[in-house]
């Protein structure tokens, strides 16, 4: 007689599907024009522990490939961005481009050229947007900067050209899964202090992950609300009324990092709350981190901006050079962000984070909250 009890041994086997696909345009006469093949691969469950790779940038913009040059080579870094994330593509999972994404200004057959540039990256991977100054800002349409930097676009083309999982795309900021990454995208050209919509969507979102399958919390707004040395204006740096309002938020849900473009070169503080360096760590950190690293990474193209006269306590590390960030998860507990130049793919900065759970749910100074809405 067989053993009336068995052990049954399940194995998870995780599948990321692999898609081709073509694109055709039927004629009048009824017959099909066909484009080459494409392929993608499916994204990875929300909580999948598997390598994932993030690169992040902002500001690139598109040039000519035949030599000429546009606006004074306006954008004169965008081509060895893109040329460096094409060579590299094998090894990007998602792509984020952080705001001022064509500098078109109005002019729509800039789109066209800016994405048949990024056709060989966004094809193949995730191209996910936000909303820049040079795409939404228009004086008396609800911007809330009173600029004319989008040449009249007011959103509308970013709107329709790249689609995002906002509840209202016209208001440009959502959330989004990516595998262990939580990502919160504000959209720093509409109001984002207490009080309005925005801010109680960026709580929302920051408090709605669930930090046991995501363990990855990372916020990302096209100007810097947070810290940067090289803009200084009303006394502060960066945008002061963003931090009084935002970084409470940041502490409360223990983001792990936030990312800035509009200036426009790369730099890295240490983990910070109100101005204070919270962790003597440098590069490697582990256990609890106690505040949230910021990286502004606004030199994906456009013309540079100097890092700044002042070398804040906060600023760990500055370059007045093109280049991008790639994050790699390699599972919940290991994080590694490396910044790479355009000009050769080479890292030129990096740091690593290595934690458990219960060190996001440890208390740090106005971060004592052991659960999120998710649990």
């Amino acid at each position: 007689m067989a053993d009336s009890c068995s052990i049954l041994e399940a194995v998870l086997v995780i599948v990321l599907f692999r898609y081709t696909y073509k694109l055709g345009h039927r004629l009048s006469n009824g017959s099909n024009i066909w484009s080459k093949s494409y392929h993608f691969k499916s994204s990875p469950y929300p909580g999948q522990d598997s390598l994932q790779r993030v690169v992040i940038f902002g500001d690139m913009g598109k040039a000519e490939r035949d030599g000429s040059n546009e606006y004074n080579a306006y954008q004169p870094g965008s081509l060895n961005t893109t040329d460096q994330l094409i060579k590299d593509l094998d090894n990007i999972d998602i792509v984020f481009h952080i705001g001022d994404i064509t500098y078109a200004n109005g002019y729509i057959s800039q789109w066209d050229q800016f994405t048949s540039q990024v056709e060989p990256i966004a094809s193949v991977v995730p191209y996910m947007i936000a909303s820049g100054n040079h795409e939404r800002d228009v004086p008396g349409t609800g911007s809330f900067y009173d600029g004319n930097d989008s040449g009249g676009e007011c959103g509308v083309l970013a709107e329709t050209m790249f689609y995002v999982p906002a509840e209202n795309r016209a208001k440009f900021w959502y959330s989004t899964d990516y595998g262990m990454f939580h990502f919160c995208i504000a959209d720093s050209e509409h109001d984002w202090r207490e009080g309005s919509e925005q801010y109680k969507f960026i709580e929302k979102c920051l408090a709605s992950a669930d930090r046991q399958k995501q363990p990855w919390l990372i916020f990302v707004a096209h100007r810097v609300l947070g810290y940067t040395s090289s803009s200084w204006r009303d006394g502060s740096f960066g945008e002061p009324m963003g931090r009084e309002s935002l970084q409470k938020l940041w502490q409360k849900y223990k983001v792990d990092i936030a990312f800035f473009g509009h200036v426009h070169n790369y730099e890295r503080t240490c983990p910070i709350y109100q101005n204070q360096c919270v962790n003597t760590e440098k590069s490697h950190y582990s256990g609890t981190v106690n505040g949230t690293i910021h990286v502004v990474v606004g030199g994906g193209g456009s013309h540079l901006t100097d890092s700044g006269p002042v070398q804040t306590t906060w600023s760990l590390f500055r370059d007045s050079d093109f280049g991008f960030v790639k994050l790699a998860a390699f599972n919940h507990s290991s994080l590694l962000l490396e910044f790479k130049k355009s000009s050769d793919g080479k890292v030129y900065d990096s740091f690593t984070i290595s934690r458990d759970y219960r060190d996001v749910l440890a208390c740090v100074h106005d971060g004592c909250e052991p659960t999120t809405l998710a649990t």
